[in-house]
C-alpha cells in the first residue's frame, strides 16, 4: 500500500491532465445554475457558465455534498494509509470546515489543511505538499507545515464589470451605476480570511498598475527574506477572457517581475460566481524550494 495521498478541489485551478501528471486526486466543485447542480470538469464548461452569468441566469456556488466528499476519501484509502486534503480557504467558503468535520470520522487518516488559499496560491500549496511528501513527511506534517505557511501568500484582484459584486451584496447598485459611468475598478485583496476591497482604479491598466504597485511593497517588506533565499513565485490569476488577452497580462506581470518564478492558474467557478468574466488577480507566493 501507498503512503500518502495529495488532494485537493477544483478550485486551485489545476486541471484534470495536470491532476493526473502530478499523481494529485481532485475534488470537482459544484456550482448550482437556475436551481441546476453542474460539476465542474463535468458536466459544464467556462463557456457555458460564463455565458449563463451574462443572460442574467441565477448561477451560485456550493459546497461539494457529504457523501461525494466521504466516498472519494474511502476510495483513495483503499489504495493509500492517509490523505492531505487542501481545499479552498476557509475565509471564502464553508467547504473547508465542513472538511474537517468529516474527517473526525477517518480516525487520522485524513488530514484536512487550511491554509487560506485559493486559485494559482492554492496550486502551490499542491506542489508544496508533493515536495514535503516526497521528502518522506507523514500527512499530518505535511497540514502543519502547509498551515504555517499559509498567509505567506497575496493576491489582488480587479474585475471587469462590477455587476457580479452587486449581485454578491459587496457593492450597491448606485455606487455601481457611479463606478460604470466613470470607469472605476476596484481592487480587491485576499490576505488570508477573505475578500475585501483595498483600492480604486480608472480602468483595467491603471487597476493593473495598482496591483503591480501593492506586490512590489509587499515584495520590498514581508516578502524580502523569501525574494533573497530563492522562495518567492509571482502568480496570475484569472476568469473567462480571451487567450489573447491572458497572454498579454502575463507578458507584463513577468515583465515587472523578471526574477522570479511564475505561475497561472484560473479562477475557478466558485470565485467567477462572485467577479464575472475578465477579472483578472496577480499574487506573490512563499514557496517551499
Amino acid at each position: 500500500m501507498k503512503k500518502t495521498a495529495i488532494m485537493t478541489d477544483s478550485n486551485a485551478g489545476i486541471s484534470i491532465t495536470q491532476a493526473k501528471e502530478m499523481d494529485v486526486f481532485m475534488l470537482n466543485m459544484p456550482v448550482i445554475i437556475d436551481g441546476q447542480t453542474y460539476i465542474e470538469n463535468e458536466d459544464i464548461d467556462t463557456e457555458f457558465f460564463y455565458k449563463s452569468q451574462e443572460s442574467d441566469a441565477d448561477v451560485t456556488s456550493s459546497q461539494p455534498s457529504v457523501a461525494s466528499l466521504t466516498a472519494m476519501w474511502k476510495e483513495i484509502l483503499k489504495e493509500y494509509e492517509e490523505i492531505v486534503y487542501i481545499p479552498m480557504t476557509s475565509g471564502l467558503s464553508g467547504s473547508c470546515a465542513s472538511a474537517i468535520m468529516f474527517a473526525k470520522e477517518f480516525n487520522g487518516k485524513v488530514q484536512v489543511v487550511d491554509n487560506h488559499r485559493i486559485s494559482v496560491t492554492q496550486m502551490l500549496s499542491v506542489m508544496d505538499a508533493i515536495a514535503y511528501r516526497n521528502e518522506g513527511k507523514s500527512a499530518a506534517e505535511i497540514k502543519t507545515l502547509l498551515e504555517q505557511d499559509g498567509l505567506n501568500a497575496t493576491i489582488y484582484i480587479t474585475v471587469n464589470t462590477l455587476k457580479y459584486l452587486v449581485k454578491g451584496g459587496r457593492i450597491t447598485p448606485g455606487v455601481a451605476m457611479l463606478g460604470s459611468l466613470l470607469q472605476i475598478k476596484p481592487v480587491l485583496t485576499i490576505q488570508g480570511e477573505k475578500l475585501d476591497t483595498c483600492s480604486k482604479a480608472r480602468g483595467m491598466k491603471s487597476a493593473f498598475k495598482i496591483m503591480v504597485e501593492h506586490l512590489k511593497e509587499d515584495l520590498d517588506t514581508r516578502f524580502r527574506e523569501y525574494a533573497e533565499n530563492g522562495e518567492l513565485a509571482v502568480g496570475m490569476a484569472y476568469t473567462y477572457m480571451s487567450e489573447e488577452e491572458k497572454a498579454q497580462w502575463q507578458e507584463k506581470l513577468q515583465a515587472e517581475f523578471p526574477d522570479l518564478p511564475f505561475y497561472s492558474a484560473p479562477l475557478t467557478m466558485s470565485i467567477g460566481c462572485h467577479v464575472g468574466p475578465g477579472a483578472l488577480g496577480v499574487g506573490l507566493i512563499h514557496m517551499h524550494r
